[in-house]
């Protein structure tokens, strides 16, 4: 019987597979078979799933000794069975390779895949992610572990994908010995010498001057942390170790399931361990990019919701394929309030919607974190919310997942992102003021990487970009003088590519293109000391183009006219400061913002520039409703008001969630979607 269902399984593999390039929406769960491997309850577990209409489940993350439970002892037999009455039930399954966190009899073999702290303790693994991925001990277990696990169910009919870890910038970083000894011989691969690295690092400060790589040290001792120049090499030498080691996983598991789609809860900005993940993401070999998406609780306030969109940008960047939300929220989420979510992130390509968690765990960290089921195995509300959204996604799924189209690019680099932290704002949280310009216009927008990206838009912000390498600086130049326009904020082009400040005129490399000199900056709340408004604080009055606009910065640069013209000027001091400069070079635009990136002073620059730049804007709507375009007949709405909203239309249509026609305008209800299929658009 089990060979003939292993030749059933052969048969339906290729059947199984022709849904994934066809227009489809997932929905199910995240489900730990592991914790009670009783047949029998599995078997209602995957019953229930079947009735809510899932079609989808995601298993054996955070699980390695649950399939190798002593050194190279595998034990796949239980688990065999849960994967045939997935298959069985016509549910997708994406395997988790739960190459984190290691096993205990492996730091027991390996002591050095243990953590040590900056202060020199080494740290028994009590928490997850406890591992040092760098080590070669680890990752020559881990491989042989990701090797059996692809091997044996690279041709199962329930697989859906392969899970690449799970969250890989979450955990600590670990500072022994063994890592200062790595860390050293990358530095001398990169420089070559020791005389070139003190160069790079400025030894001369403070007396750190080195007469070999033997003398490298960790740049963090204890609470204490070195150097700018010195911490972005060593997170440069964490997250070159990370990538090798997925790049390592990732070709092993296309070499033993060829044409197998990859995924991973690319949580790659963890502050534990946040690492640069635009290799991975440019890189094309993880076919589906995928986020853990928690929005919070609520249902009233959109602030979580925006936060975990973009989320969603700054995983995807580029990429232009589907996205899955491979955890969804559950816990004490407000009624609806998943499903407003889950509509939400349809409009940012996504296209699976996969609970966290399944059942309330009845042991570990989370046991009280609640699931879709009660710790009885009772299914509650939150099983009947994605029970509603199954069937709902099973009307749309014909026209999803959407596609979108960006003709605007926003700038991030992990160098900057980690050169930030000498700043008052990180550059995330500027990238992610960004974005939000986007998400109140219902636009599509992506992040790039310079150094990676085509810079194929129409329309780039580099906001807060400090670290500025030659490549960078380079492919900004061409951007502008090939006719695209750039807009960028304060603390851009501060340092080169070892994190020192550039000893030439500020923005680096860039002055000429954007036609300025930024002398230094000013602090506004000592400035306004000599406000003739007596402002405090660090308030300041804009005036750009005969708008006057309120906004607030820690700072703001001290920029000279070199060919550039002003557009704006801060108006609140005791004189007036060029703050808002325009450049042309060559076909384009260079447009600099003197403070970091602020919506409102952002706002009616990009106003501007959508009309001049000929860039759609979103479907025109209330304040608070999100809209795409889906496709030439098809828009997707979503009221995030407490109050219900008219949409005006052009044209007739129906809508497909309601069946209701409609003609001229409709009234959408407060936290409900609908898509609605015109007829003819007008």
């Amino acid at each position: 019987m089990k060979k003939l269902r292993s030749l059933l399984f052969a048969a339906l593999l290729s059947i199984g597979s022709l849904p994934l390039c066809a227009q489809q929406l997932f929905v199910g769960a995240n489900y730990h078979p592991h914790d009670d491997k009783n047949p029998e309850k599995i078997a209602r577990d995957i019953r229930l799933m079947q009735e809510a209409g899932f079609n989808v489940t995601r298993l054996g993350h955070l699980a390695w000794d649950s399939f190798e439970p002593s050194d190279g002892e595998f034990d796949f037999e239980w688990f065999d069975q849960v994967m045939d009455g997935m298959a069985e039930a016509g549910i997708k399954v994406i395997l988790d390779i739960a190459v984190r966190p290691a096993p205990i009899w492996l730091h027991r073999l390996y002591p050095s895949i243990d953590v040590t702290d900056a202060s020199g303790n080494r740290l028994y693994p009590n928490h997850r992610y406890m591992d040092d991925v760098g080590d070669p001990m680890y990752q020559k277990y881990a491989l042989r572990f990701v090797d059996a696990v692809t091997k044996r169910y690279a041709r199962h009919p329930a697989l859906l994908a392969f899970g690449i870890d799970n969250e890989p910038g979450d955990g600590p970083i670990s500072y022994s010995e063994t890592v200062r000894q790595r860390f050293a011989h990358w530095l001398e691969q990169k420089y070559g010498s020791v005389e070139a690295l003190n160069k790079a690092w400025a030894a001369q400060r403070w007396s750190r001057w080195m007469n070999s790589f033997d003398e490298v040290g960790l740049p963090v001792s204890g609470s204490t942390q070195g150097a700018p120049e010195r911490m972005l090499d060593f997170r440069r030498f964490i997250s070159d170790e990370l990538n090798g080691f997925y790049k390592q996983v990732m070709d092993l598991a296309n070499a033993n399931a060829p044409g197998v789609l990859l995924n991973t809860n690319a949580w790659y900005y963890s502050p534990l361990k946040y690492f640069d993940y635009a290799p991975i993401a440019y890189s094309g070999q993880l076919t589906r990019q995928g986020c853990g998406f928690y929005p919070g609780g609520s249902l009233t306030a959109p602030w979580g919701l925006m936060n975990s969109l973009f989320g969603i940008f700054r995983i995807q960047f580029e990429s232009e394929n589907p996205f899955w939300c491979n955890e969804f929220t559950t816990m004490t989420a407000v009624p609806g309030s998943i499903r407003r979510s889950a509509y939400a992130t349809l409009m940012y390509g996504n296209q699976m919607v996969c609970g966290w968690t399944w059942q309330s765990m009845h042991g570990g960290e989370e046991q009280y974190l609640q699931g879709m089921l009660d710790w009885d195995g009772v299914p509650n509300r939150k099983y009947e919310e994605y029970k509603q959204i199954a069937s709902e996604f099973k009307k749309i799924a014909p026209y999803f997942p959407y596609r979108p189209k960006a003709e605007v690019g926003i700038a991030y680099s992990f160098d900057s992102q980690m050169a930030s932290a000498s700043f008052p704002e990180s550059h995330d949280s500027q990238v992610q003021s960004c974005f939000n310009l986007f998400f109140d216009r219902n636009m599509d927008v992506c992040m790039v990487d310079l150094r990676r990206s085509a810079l194929e838009r129409k329309l780039l912000f580099v906001p807060g970009l400090a670290v500025m390498d030659g490549e960078s600086a380079e492919k900004i130049r061409a951007y502008v003088h090939d006719g695209g326009v750039v807009v960028m904020t304060s603390y851009s082009a501060m340092v080169d590519e070892t994190g020192k400040v550039f000893p030439t005129t500020l923005p680096g490399r860039l002055s000429d293109v954007f036609g300025i000199r930024v002398a230094g900056f000013e602090e506004t709340e000592a400035m306004n000391e000599l406000s003739p408004r007596s402002y405090t604080g660090q308030k300041m009055t804009i005036s750009y183009r005969g708008q006057s606009i309120d906004t607030q910065s820690p700072r703001f640069d001290v920029i000279e006219l070199k060919g550039a013209r002003q557009l704006g000027s801060i108006e609140s001091l005791h004189q007036p400061y060029p703050v808002i400069t325009e450049h042309r070079y060559g076909k384009g635009r260079a447009i600099y913002v003197g403070l970091p990136a602020r919506g409102e002073c952002l706002t009616p620059i990009l106003e501007e520039l959508l009309t001049e730049l000929s860039i759609p804007r979103g479907p025109e709507v209330p304040r608070w409703v999100m809209a795409r375009d889906i496709d030439s007949t098809h828009t997707l709405y979503l009221n995030l008001n407490a109050t219900p909203q008219t949409i005006s239309l052009k044209g007739k249509g129906k809508g497909i969630l309601s069946g209701d026609a409609y003609e001229g305008s409709f009234v959408l209800q407060p936290y409900e979607p609908e898509l609605v299929e015109f007829e003819e658009r007008k």
